[in-house]
């Protein structure tokens, strides 16, 4: 699904200060504090957990920042943050998805709405646009990884769905409730993946042009700004030339 790797490569590309990086970790730790609080502090007895320590690693986060966020649910601190996903509209009626991890749902519902209508979008209903996308299981290893053949061998043994190869490397897809499963796996077959998550892929997507496209990424990186906003998903398609100019 070409929207998706491209916005990745979008992101890589604009490379991330250290105020971001440092919001990324904050992100990051807040899932493992949740992840943890939910079940078991153990990793290895938590699913949820293990995938958000997995994911906080490959994002460079450090082991006493994980260890740490850890620690804070098993002490009963931290605030009691609630799971909230938004559905709206971008630039050219491309469906945006933003998850949410917050301790205040008003707070968070009037600044994503404001952030939608300040930046030619608007929030709808829940379900007005989820019904374009599935939860699906997201594995992503380096093109070094192997060739196609081989990823997409070990893939399918480790009970996956689908690959997408290129050059920028391996996107593996697997039901939602699977992917501790199949990314065990894989870990095993083919060595740590770059990137190991859940995800909302588009089932159908939206083809933007230039200008859409800018307004798009203007209004994506404002809503992931917002330290409530744990990610955006939207399903925007471009063309190889539109993204060569971005």
């Amino acid at each position: 699904m070409a929207g998706h790797s491209k916005w990745a490569n979008i992101q890589h590309r604009k490379g991330r200060q250290d105020a971001a990086r440092s919001k990324l970790f904050s992100k990051l730790s807040k899932e493992i504090t949740v992840a943890a609080k939910m079940g078991d502090p153990d990793p290895d007895k938590n699913p949820r957990l293990r995938l958000a320590v997995k994911e906080a690693k490959s994002n460079s986060v450090p082991k006493d920042v994980i260890d740490r966020a850890i620690k804070k649910s098993v002490a009963g601190e931290g605030d009691d943050y609630e799971e909230i996903r938004y559905e709206g509209y971008g630039p050219n009626g491309v469906a945006v998805i933003v998850e949410a991890m917050t301790d205040n749902r008003n707070r968070t519902a009037s600044t994503v709405r404001s952030t939608f209508s300040k930046n030619g979008g608007n929030l709808g209903e829940t379900g007005s646009v989820g019904f374009m996308f599935e939860r699906k299981g997201e594995v992503v290893y380096p093109a070094a990884a192997g060739d196609a053949d081989a990823i997409f061998e070990a893939a399918i043994e480790a009970g996956a769905e689908d690959v997408e190869s290129s050059d920028d490397g391996h996107i593996i897809w697997c039901a939602d409730t699977d992917l501790n499963d199949v990314s065990n796996a894989l870990e095993a077959a083919l060595g740590e993946s770059e990137s190991t998550k859940l995800v909302w892929k588009p089932t159908t997507t939206t083809e933007l042009g230039l200008e859409d496209m800018q307004k798009l990424m203007k209004l994506v990186d404002a809503l992931e700004d917002d330290d409530d906003v744990q990610r955006v998903t939207t399903n925007f398609d471009a063309s190889d030339e539109v993204m060569a100019q971005l």
